[in-house]
């Protein structure tokens, strides 16, 4: 953060100084800022002051909780650091949003930001904070980096599913669709609901697969039981899902029982790679990135082992953009560390040139590839605003501390698929025979 010639600066001298000549120095140095960057954000500070003086009560704002936090990100300006006061409340937006936020971002690149600040300002102020306590508290510091080889790997996939998806039935229906479906959405017009592109999505994922009365379908990862239950009940199939949530596959099953589906539908509570049998057609929708890297040949080898010859396979799954070579793409940036930190522990993505090979190579044919990046952007948004909407609600469900990880989470997500830095793909493939496939020869079924 400081230069390394910079003037020494002395602990006691800086500890001595009045809290409000810091807070006076911080305001100004936020005012200096603020113009800089020619940004309508403002600052909402501890004591009640805000930056400007005259700041509207309905202006957006980034509130800051107290000194600790000033000190915090003095000492560690990282995205660890930014999370941890995030979900204790410490670092909040008044008046917005995540995206209120970004929207009101300047449009100059952050090189060109800090090189528009008074750097003796800085050196001046910020020094007067980093010798301070840095206060609490401090949620996610007791959540260990990589825990996906904990205890051996059926283990670990269970504990790091249970970590995510069994936080609790009720606040995961408090922003998804009335069918609790957590992948992707497909928007038909962008302007759909939730409801209505999860259900767009449900019946594309039949239609891509080409389901028909009496097949045996399999879905890996089948979460609460949305696709199993759709393509049994409007596909006629036989279906059978996977699971590793307790919760999930608890309120699965008597979504079964509701609709009375015993006779189509059954579950198991397993690690994929224990499910016995042979299957027509499967589907693998957002699981995937759940697998890890070292295990992908494991896997698509599970697939392959359970697709009947000529039989159909979706992958549906997030990717990150390939990289000039495989070093630099198993550099992990910081928010991609924090996501597999705080949300999903023991994840990994792969590049979509990886999942080809991996198919080939393990003996599929891939027909299709659909890129629905723009839709995951959508769907997360939708996701973030309906969470926001029942904060209340959720807090009450789950907590602060997991509601406010999570809104941040949703809001990252979408804005990361926004941006392109990562992006979802639908792959179509079949367990490779020789000669003709059985596929129409046009895509043109799918929007009939």
């Amino acid at each position: 953060m400081f230069q390394a010639n910079a003037p020494a600066v002395h602990p006691e001298s800086v500890v001595s100084v009045s809290k409000s000549t810091r807070l006076e120095a911080l305001k100004h140095l936020l005012g200096h800022a603020r113009a800089c960057l020619a940004t309508e954000i403002g600052f909402a500070l501890w004591d009640g002051s805000t930056v400007p003086d005259n700041l509207g009560q309905d202006a957006i704002a980034v509130a800051i909780g107290d000194e600790g936090t000033v000190t915090a990100l003095v000492r560690r300006p990282t995205i660890d650091t930014l999370a941890n006061l995030w979900v204790a409340g410490r670092l909040d937006v008044r008046k917005g949003s995540v995206f209120d936020l970004v929207a009101h971002r300047p449009k100059m690149r952050t090189k060109s930001m800090l090189r528009s600040l008074n750097k003796g300002l800085l050196l001046r102020t910020l020094p007067r904070f980093a010798f301070l306590p840095r206060g609490g508290p401090w949620p996610l510091e007791q959540i260990r980096g990589d825990r996906s080889r904990a205890n051996g790997r059926e283990i670990a996939n269970s504990q790091n599913v249970h970590y995510h998806y069994d936080v609790s039935n009720a606040f995961y229906a408090l922003f998804l669709d009335p069918e609790m479906v957590y992948s992707c959405a497909f928007f038909t017009d962008w302007n759909n609901g939730i409801a209505g592109a999860q259900h767009d999505k449900l019946d594309m994922i039949c239609r891509k697969l080409r389901l028909k009365p009496g097949e045996r379908f399999l879905d890996i990862g089948c979460g609460w039981g949305a696709l199993v239950c759709h393509a049994a009940q409007n596909f006629g199939v036989k279906a059978h899902g996977v699971t590793l949530s307790q919760q999930q596959f608890d309120f699965a099953r008597r979504k079964i029982a509701r609709l009375g589906l015993q006779g189509q539908v059954t579950l198991e509570l397993c690690d994929h790679t224990l499910v016995e049998g042979t299957f027509d057609k499967i589907a693998s929708i957002g699981m995937f990135e759940h697998v890890g890297i070292a295990n992908h040949p494991e896997y698509f080898s599970t697939v392959n082992r359970l697709l009947t010859m000529g039989g159909l396979y979706l992958h549906h799954a997030i990717a990150r953009p390939a990289k000039r070579d495989d070093r630099r793409f198993n550099r992990k940036p910081a928010e991609y560390r924090a996501l597999i930190r705080y949300i999903f522990p023991g994840g990994e993505l792969d590049h979509l040139g990886m999942s080809i090979a991996n198919l080939q190579r393990h003996g599929f044919e891939v027909h299709d590839v659909e890129a629905w990046r723009e839709h995951y952007a959508r769907t997360c948004r939708l996701w973030h605003d309906r969470l926001l909407a029942q904060r209340d609600e959720a807090e009450r469900e789950v907590g602060s501390v997991k509601t406010r990880l999570w809104l941040l989470y949703l809001a990252g997500c979408s804005l990361a698929f926004e941006r392109n830095s990562v992006g979802v793909f639908q792959t179509l493939a079949s367990k490779r025979v020789r000669g003709p496939s059985g596929l129409p020869p046009t895509r043109a079924y799918l929007y009939q």
